[in-house]
């Protein structure tokens, strides 16, 4: 005999969507380990330029007769090919998010929808410009520091699989570190808190910035201030995000200041 049961097709029915949604996410994780596998062919055979590329800022600024090093057997081949994979996994970040969007837009209402997206394609851009802002401009200010102060007697030659890790390190937390608008907003579009709040707590978020610059950048006023300023102006930015894209920010503010307004 069957177990009776209150709704014998409910569970089923639930059973069967959540198979289909985990097909449906399995689908699009697989397209993007392909599309993150084909960028990875592609680059493997400019494995040695690309490596030559990130390693510029770091040769240009090395002392006359001094090269950089590779202490481990492997490390001529396998170092190259651990930041090819990582470039390829660096490119592929806007497919993986594109396709996680795909997959939970249809459960987003619209107004969700109108202001998610924004903040996706900003979360990519802002990390992109964090890694270029740390290339650019971070690097060569870091690296021309770091060789001048080699004591008397030490020759710099720097351990590639050594370097890759520093770079990589530097870029992932740039890249967060740049991130910080898209924070903002989110933080303010949870109730967490509201422009008009942070608007006047931008005096310790100078000073956290700056702090945060000390932990991350290498140990040098020129560049800690390099990352400290452009993380403020994130912040400033990030505020005004929050005005843009939350709806009902501006009135929440100024009930707030009403308040504070009444005896």
């Amino acid at each position: 005999m069957t177990p009776p049961t209150d709704d014998p097709g409910g569970e089923t029915l639930i059973s069967k969507s959540l198979i289909g949604h985990l097909l449906e996410l399995r689908r699009r994780l697989l397209l993007w380990v392909g599309t993150l596998l084909a960028l990875f062919l592609c680059l493997f055979p400019f494995q040695n330029r690309v490596f030559d590329f990130i390693a510029l800022p770091m040769i240009r600024r090395l002392p006359s007769g001094s090269s950089m090093i590779a202490t481990s057997v492997t490390s001529p081949f396998m170092t190259p090919m651990k930041l090819t994979l990582m470039l390829a996994l660096f490119l592929s970040v806007p497919v993986l998010l594109w396709h996680l969007w795909r997959f939970v837009s249809p459960a987003l209402y619209k107004s969700e929808r109108r202001m998610f997206f924004p903040l996706l394609v900003s979360s990519v851009v802002l990390f992109y410009c964090g890694v270029a802002f740390a290339y650019f401009v971070l690097f060569p200010v870091a690296f021309a520091f770091l060789t001048s102060v080699v004591p008397a007697g030490v020759k710099v030659m720097t351990d590639i699989n050594a370097y890759l890790d520093f770079v990589l390190t530097i870029f992932f937390a740039f890249g967060l570190a740049f991130e910080v608008p898209v924070a903002i907003v989110l933080a303010v579009w949870v109730g967490f808190t509201t422009p008009g709040k942070l608007k006047k707590l931008r005096a310790y978020a100078l000073v956290a910035s700056f702090i945060v610059g000390m932990i991350l950048s290498p140990p040098d006023v020129v560049s800690m201030t390099l990352l400290s300023v452009p993380i403020y102006l994130l912040y400033e930015i990030g505020m005004l995000m929050a005005r843009i894209l939350v709806p009902g920010s501006k009135q929440v503010d100024a009930q707030h200041e009403q308040g504070q307004a009444e005896p």
